[in-house]
């Protein structure tokens, strides 16, 4: 299960999606999801709102009354019963995290916190901080989320950036396969979204070639704190 901060385009890959932070909706969200698939456990639990991403008139996410720390105790009780085998977070920030760490009795650690992450976003403090804590971090809009459908022509692009595109062809490679690689480097999990057979193909070809240490300085000197899934809150 996963703690789910709002944002406006983010996509939950792996595991499960329980929609409910409320702590007490969390068990009964996650068996009515296991009957079905008669299953004894999931992987890994991602949780969120009762609505994905609630807003109110003037587009801004409406935050949730209920304490984090209230429903990481029950994703905790779901630990203890043996349904996941994983409980985590996504959008969290430090503070957040701290909030978690510290909490009097806390049984299990996040195991992974779910960010959007790419070269205009690197997030370095982020991810240095979690893993630091021995928190796994998974990137998600990686290539930039090209075909958001919230995208403007003002908007930049990762996969057309011509420093890139240069890198790309040095190794004989892809843009996206550079981006994904970055990723990999960085001890980052990468998930990219695709629905096309050879690009999905083409995203695994990522483990015969390496970056050098110019060539990740320079993608990581993009950053321009640019979210292509906005926070809503």
């Amino acid at each position: 299960m996963c703690l789910y901060q709002p944002s406006s385009g983010a996509q939950l890959y792996s595991g499960l999606v329980i929609q409910a932070t409320d702590p007490y909706l969390c068990s009964f969200c996650l068996h009515s999801i296991l009957c079905p698939l008669v299953m004894e456990e999931v992987d890994f639990e991602l949780g969120a709102g009762e609505e994905l991403f609630p807003t109110d008139d003037k587009g801004m996410a409406i935050p949730s009354n209920t304490d984090i720390l209230h429903t990481w105790e029950a994703m905790e009780e779901l630990m203890d019963a043996g349904l996941v085998k994983a409980i985590g977070i996504s959008n969290f920030n430090h503070d957040q995290i701290e909030r978690i760490l510290n909490k009097p009795g806390l049984k299990y650690k996040p195991a992974n916190n779910q960010i959007e992450c790419h070269p205009y976003l690197t997030q370095e403090k982020l991810i240095k901080y979690c893993q630091s804590k021995g928190i796994a971090v998974t990137a998600y809009s990686p290539l930039g989320s090209p075909d958001r459908p919230w995208a403007t022509p003002e908007d930049p692009s990762l996969l057309d950036d011509p420093k890139i595109k240069e890198i790309a062809t040095k190794h004989n490679k892809t843009p996206a396969q550079v981006l994904i690689r970055f990723h990999i480097q960085r001890n980052v999990i990468v998930i990219p979204k695709s629905v096309t057979p050879q690009r999905i193909v083409e995203n695994f070809k990522v483990f015969d070639f390496e970056l050098t240490k110019e060539e990740m300085a320079t993608i990581l000197s993009f950053n321009r704190n640019w979210r292509a899934c906005a926070l809503t809150m």
